[in-house]
């Protein structure tokens, strides 16, 4: 289902909105599972990736564990989803208690000629209102690709990254519990999340992928933490998968515009997703 351009434009402009409550069990699940990074501050920094999930009956689900392609978000053509990117501006902090209010639009849709093969990029806009004020608005980039052929070669090894002097560094090595808990926070079904077989058998990663908002949400954890208070604007993009078991530093330094923050792989010494703060 779909695979071109005249196939998708008619799904750009789709809106949908829902609605979801900062409960205190979503909080305190949101600061056990980022203890491990966090300073001395009771921010929430993408909390709202964890408000107002998809929630589908299994029926509805694709072989990956997220919901059907075709149902609000476009059937590219590609099987494999991954977060790409994003920008998010933050106009106030989300609280325990908070009814928020998400309106999303599909805004953008484009395909590319990568190195692995053709890919689709999605682009969605949230807007996360508070009593009729935005708190948040943010842009979220997903990106598609196919499938590893029979055979086909790995990834070429990102680039080295060497440490920054003089850097703040926390590190972190999620486990397979720290996964299980963000997808449950989350509602993510992802398989690669979880299931073993299907993220190395399938969709042809090295072992679990630790997810992308969660790994944007420790460079938000610190950013904050550094700051005194939430970014103004913050902006980030993968890089290259991160892997289960493996240890982390999330780093951050400043320049004239404020933080430039990074995950690294310390394993490989390789940059799995770089963000700004302002």
């Amino acid at each position: 289902m779909g695979g071109g351009m005249d196939d998708l434009n008619d799904w750009l402009g789709r809106k949908r909105e829902a609605h979801d409550l900062v409960t205190e069990r979503l909080a305190r699940e949101y600061r056990v599972t980022t203890e491990a990074i966090r300073g001395g501050h009771d921010l929430m920094p993408g909390l709202h990736w964890c408000l107002a999930p998809e929630i589908y009956p299994a029926r509805d689900l694709g072989r990956d564990g997220h919901p059907k392609l075709g149902l609000f978000l476009p059937a590219p053509g590609l099987p494999r989803r991954m977060w790409a990117g994003g920008r998010i501006a933050y106009h106030g902090a989300l609280a325990v208690g908070c009814d928020v209010t998400r309106r999303t639009e599909i805004t953008d849709i484009s395909f590319k000629q990568g190195r692995s093969g053709r890919l689709a990029f999605v682009a969605l806009t949230h807007r996360y209102e508070v009593a009729g004020k935005t708190r948040i608005e943010e842009r979220h980039d997903i990106v598609y690709r196919g499938d590893p052929g029979p055979g086909a070669p790995p990834p070429p090894a990102p680039p080295k990254a060497a440490p920054w002097p003089g850097a703040e560094a926390v590190q972190v090595t999620p486990d397979a519990t720290l996964l299980l808990r963000y997808s449950a926070a989350s509602f993510n079904g992802h398989r690669i999340h979880y299931d073993l077989p299907y993220a190395t058998g399938v969709e042809g990663y090295g072992g679990l992928v630790v997810h992308g908002p969660l790994q944007a949400t420790w460079m938000q954890v610190l950013a904050t933490h550094l700051l005194g208070r939430l970014p103004t604007e913050f902006t980030y993009r993968g890089l290259t998968p991160l892997i289960c078991d493996r240890p982390a530093a999330v780093e951050a330094r400043a320049d004239a515009e404020g933080l430039e923050l990074r995950v690294r792989d310390l394993g490989a010494d390789a940059v799995t997703m770089q963000a700004r703060a302002r």
